[in-house]
């Protein structure tokens, strides 16, 4: 029987083991440990010690090529050579704090800008999505002179002080804050069709009436569109519409996450909220905006912003400075010109078939489900009661990693595969992870290796 896990204990290697690796990786796991401390986390049983990548493919230090289907950060593809080159002509010609005028900083927040519903006309740049998130709770409470927040049970939205409330997947064993509730994800596998969209908003409901009954005016929603860390469910179009309602019939504001399912990952549009006919009253962003430059930021109606300005101010040294915004431009360029929207539609489809066709006969999967190349397999210990299988997942992330294949884990129990690729991944690589996949279940999800458990 499966029990949560918190994001840090999601396929994590064991840093107090060293059976079985190779004297270099060993060495470096034990400087990590020594200078890192205890909360330094490394993924699979045999930790990869990488020194390259390229568009879908990243390199360890033995020669091994591996194809990367997890990492979104590098949106475009690793060290793309069009941002590589903005970034270092950029940082050649100036690099300096935001309180100085310079051309192409607004350049990038009218191009970016032109993607959002002309609701959304403001933007305030910062380093970080999780800056992000602390900066958008921090209008909605002034804007609407509320402390309630609802997040959904699993969620991610940063690691400040106020963005890892709203965080259960990351949060302490403390219990939660009393003004911030968390509701069921959506979750489009146990709910078919509507059914998800009604749980959630009825969800949603129970959690404002008993914020109003305990006295906590309510604030506010964060969800991100997909629900990534709570096991990607992106479910049916437009099922977020009604809960968006019933926020803002209670005051709220409605925040929408964009880090992981923004930037045409889910193919049908830029951004996962478009999905679902809505328009946000924020919508914070990180550092996929900039292929893993820090960069991140909230597009904001400009009305909330003028209120939250009126009472509170907001400075950010390097938010959207001049490198950031090179970087930026460039990962809108690329995405234009390289058509990567539509190549995460298309491509998507391909995979997301292909998936659902090898696993359709092996009793280990429950469900394959995803968006574009956001994509997800859940692992379950039976079909008919839909038990998650934490072991068997994360068995097989390993097995495929074996096979030079590299995906995560999400979702409360971590039973479930997390496939998101950078958007360049192409029919070829598809091919690629479909073998492995096939492999990895005939050959029979591997117990995991008992030292590293």
């Amino acid at each position: 029987m499966s029990t949560t896990q918190k994001i840090l204990e999601l396929n994590a290697f064991d840093m107090r083991s060293g059976q079985g690796l190779d004297p270099a990786v060993k060495a470096l796991v034990a400087r990590r440990r020594r200078t890192f401390g205890p909360t330094s986390m490394l993924f699979y049983n045999r930790p990869l010690n990488l020194v390259r990548g390229e568009g879908a493919w990243l390199f360890d230090a033995d020669g091994s090529r591996y194809l990367d289907a997890y990492n979104n950060v590098p949106s475009v593809g690793h060290c793309h050579p069009r941002v590589v080159d903005a970034v270092a002509r950029q940082m050649a010609t100036l690099n300096t704090h935001t309180r100085y005028l310079y051309d192409h900083v607004y350049t990038y927040a009218e191009r970016l800008l032109a993607t959002f519903p002309g609701e959304i006309s403001n933007i305030v740049f910062t380093c970080t999505g999780s800056e992000s998130v602390d900066l958008a709770l921090r209008i909605a409470r002034e804007v609407t002179g509320g402390t309630g927040f609802i997040a959904t049970e699993n969620a991610y939205h940063g690691n400040t002080t106020t963005a890892t409330e709203i965080s259960p997947s990351s949060a302490s064993a403390e219990a939660p804050a009393s003004n911030i509730a968390f509701v069921p994800a959506p979750d489009s596998y146990r709910y078919a069709g509507d059914a998800a969209g009604d749980v959630l908003h009825a969800a949603v409901l129970a959690a404002i009436a008993k914020m109003q009954a305990n006295g906590i005016r309510f604030a506010g929603m964060i969800a991100d569109s997909v629900f990534s860390s709570d096991g990607v469910f992106p479910g049916e179009r437009g099922f977020l519409a009604k809960t968006v309602d019933a926020v803002r019939a209670a005051g709220g504001l409605y925040i929408a996450d964009e880090v992981q399912p923004g930037f045409g990952r889910l193919g049908e549009t830029m951004w996962g909220f478009q999905r679902h006919g809505v328009v946000p009253d924020m919508v914070v962003m990180g550092k996929p905006m900039g292929n893993g430059y820090p960069i991140g930021g909230v597009a904001v109606r400009p009305d909330l912003l003028q209120a939250f300005g009126s009472r509170a101010g907001y400075f950010n040294t390097f938010g959207g400075s001049p490198v950031a915004s090179a970087a930026g431009l460039a990962v809108l360029d690329v995405i234009a010109d390289e058509q990567l929207q539509t190549n995460a539609r298309e491509t998507g489809a391909v995979f997301l078939a292909g998936l659902k066709k090898i696993a359709s006969d092996h009793a280990s999967i429950g469900d394959v489900r995803g968006c574009g190349l956001y994509l997800a397999v859940e692992f379950v210990a039976n079909r008919e009661t839909r038990e998650p299988d934490t072991e068997t997942a994360v068995a097989a992330v390993n097995a495929l990693r074996e096979r030079n294949v590299l995906v995560g884990t999400a979702g409360q129990h971590g039973n479930i595969w997390k496939i998101r690729p950078p958007l360049c991944f192409n029919r070829d690589h598809v091919d690629i992870f479909l073998e492995a996949f096939a492999g990895v279940l005939a050959a029979g999800a591997p117990a995991r290796d008992r030292h590293q458990s």
